[in-house]
């Protein structure tokens, strides 16, 4: 069976009435591709109220396997423990929908979130800001990477040449200490990544 599905009441933001919905609680995209679409665009995670018509996003534990990538992503609110992964996995822990749509962005790019991670703090630098970016796409004649971020109510976009990633590379693999500390469903951000350079 490649979708988990379990029973669950959840409550509207709106309205505060509760429901019991059925929700995946995990997706085999290896076995429900049509599934992944769903997971990446966030509609997966989207229900509406019978009272109200709102509409709400789940926040409840849900994981997302991709045998051919041999990854594991748990999305869970609350910290989870877990070193024993199949052999040769990468897994990962996010809090919310959109940090497990933009880890699934990086791996699909064929990209390493730790190199990811170092990109951002650089470019934050560079930009003199503090922003919190996202990774969005890997693209262009030159493998441009695109970042994200919110200021004042609205999406800016940054682009970031690959030679970035190169060097950020360069400098995790200098690091072994930071592969290391990857281990098990790892939460790899950049809260993790200023353990390394503080």
């Amino acid at each position: 069976m490649g979708m988990g599905g379990q029973k669950e009441k959840v409550s509207c933001r709106s309205c505060g009435k509760t429901t019991e919905l059925e929700y995946a609680s995990s997706v085999n995209v290896a076995l429900n591709p049509e599934l992944k679409q769903q997971v990446r665009s966030g509609s997966l995670f989207l229900w509406t109220c019978p009272e109200c018509g709102s509409a709400n996003l789940l926040n409840l534990p849900f994981l997302y396997h991709d045998p051919g990538e041999k990854l594991m992503i748990l999305l869970s609110p609350s910290p989870v423990r877990s070193e024993d992964l199949p052999e040769g996995y990468t897994g990962r822990q996010v809090r919310s929908v959109g940090e497990l749509v933009e880890k699934i962005n990086i791996f699909d790019s064929g990209l390493d979130d730790i190199v990811i991670e170092m990109c951002k703090y650089v470019t934050c630098h560079e930009l003199g800001k503090d922003v919190r970016l996202k990774f969005f796409k890997l693209g262009g004649a030159d493998s441009e990477m695109t970042f994200t971020y919110p200021e004042d109510g609205q999406m800016q976009m940054v682009e970031v040449g690959f030679k970035v990633y190169e060097d950020c590379a360069g400098i995790v693999n200098r690091n072994p200490a930071m592969r290391q500390a990857a281990t098990g469903l790892s939460e790899i951000n950049q809260d993790w990544l200023s353990r390394f350079f503080a």
